[in-house]
């Protein structure tokens, strides 16, 4: 069984993601935790004043969040009553990343699936500060879903390393999970911005070839191409439906999201993005 965390803020966006996880996990025995955070900055001394006189500061500032997840809950029971779902709802009083660190740790969370929470533009999802947040600071594996994604069959996954990482499979079974779940065909592509060096083959690509062996999967490189452009052309020309990648690598999560020093394109998606962990 699987232990999800869904973060809802009741917008669209939020809730767009949950119905992605309602489809992506289909057929699986999952347990979804709704995860509503409430921050006391959003609070005015005259939304506490009205509290009943033997009601806590945190109950009164909390209470109408559980109604909203109460309701929530009773809808996706009933939208997914042929499905092995059991959802348990969570509202907390902190800042947004340390309410998802505590219920990551202890509700056992294989997984955390959440909005982009950013501006969208007509061509690309612009991450927001709780999404980036939570996928550099939560050591837990994360698909964030752009707003309005509509979730269709996963046909091809790409999976992105940094030209100077070696493939390592530690931390790798979210990825491994999603392909062989929905028998998706897996491009690996490598991508290094400048020139000083030429590409060869992959010096681990035996390695990597073996441990993919079950999957249906190619290799790719790319020189001489920002990180967030490469990855924007391979995820259309390629048809991609997820792209995926590890954050042990700061400087590539950086250029892949804000752009290198040289080109300063920054990174802008239309598909669910998988971030992964290394042990």
């Amino acid at each position: 069984m699987k232990n999800i965390l869904l973060p809802t803020d009741f917008s669209e966006n939020a809730k767009n993601a949950i119905d992605y996880a309602m489809h992506f996990f289909k057929h699986e025995l999952c347990t979804f935790y709704i995860l509503n955070v409430q921050k006391a900055s959003h609070y005015t001394s005259d939304d506490l004043m009205v509290a009943p006189a033997n009601t806590s500061i945190h109950q009164s500032v909390i209470s109408d969040a559980k109604k909203k997840l109460d309701i929530l809950i009773k809808k996706l029971q009933e939208q997914h009553s042929q499905e092995n779902y059991t959802f348990k709802s969570i509202t907390d009083y902190d800042t947004f990343t340390d309410a998802i660190k505590q219920a990551v740790r202890s509700k056992n969370i294989d997984l955390i699936m959440m909005g982009t929470n950013g501006a969208t533009g007509a061509n690309e999802i612009v991450f927001g500060s709780n999404t980036l947040n939570v996928i550099r600071k939560i050591d837990c594996p994360v698909i964030a879903i752009p707003q309005g994604y509509q979730f269709k069959e996963l046909k091809t996954v790409l999976y992105t390393i940094d030209y100077n990482d070696y493939f390592n499979p530690d931390g790798i079974e979210p990825l491994l999970d999603t392909v062989q779940k929905h028998k998706a065909s897996l491009r690996i592509l490598k991508i290094k911005e400048d020139e000083t060096v030429t590409i060869a083959d992959f010096d681990d690509k035996k390695h990597m070839k073996e441990f993919f062996k079950g999957i249906n999967h190619t290799f790719h490189s790319i020189i001489n191409v920002p990180t967030a452009l490469a990855i924007a052309s391979f995820v259309q020309i390629m048809n991609v439906d997820m792209t995926a990648m590890f954050i042990q690598r700061e400087t590539f999560l950086d250029r892949f999201f804000n752009g290198s020093e040289t080109s300063k394109i920054s990174y802008g998606t239309r598909v669910p993005l998988l971030i992964m962990h290394t042990n």
